[in-house]
């Protein structure tokens, strides 16, 4: 009963809401963006790893049968969201250094509390 639990959709399910916690409960900008990372990795996988099982193969190579192979299109749109996602970190990531250095702090609140604005 365990080995069927532990599948790619469990796993990124279980990631995804791991993410989900660290964006809602830390105020720290650096876990934001790595708690946003980690909801990006449990979609990739979540949809990688969709109408997989022992029995499917790889869309391409020797042994190729139509009824056992994996679908090829969302691993091809994963390969972009990675990209799109590396790109979305490294901004993040350039954009907090810029805020750490004019504000001096990495917590969101002290940010909002030094721009003046209110909750």
């Amino acid at each position: 009963m365990i080995k069927s639990l532990i599948n790619g959709e469990t796993i990124s399910t279980v990631l995804f809401f791991t993410g989900v916690y660290g964006l809602c409960s830390r105020r720290n900008i650096i876990k934001t963006i790595m708690s946003l990372s980690i909801m990006q990795a449990a979609l990739i996988l979540f949809f990688v790893s969709i109408n997989s099982g022992r029995k499917t193969t790889g869309p391409i190579g020797k042994s190729l049968s139509i009824t056992s192979a994996a679908d090829p299109l969302p691993q091809a749109l994963m390969i972009t969201a990675v990209v799109i996602g590396l790109s979305v970190t490294a901004i993040s990531l350039t954009i907090f250094i810029a805020m750490a250095h004019k504000y001096g702090t990495t917590n969101w609140k002290r940010v909002k509390a030094k721009r003046g604005e209110s909750d």
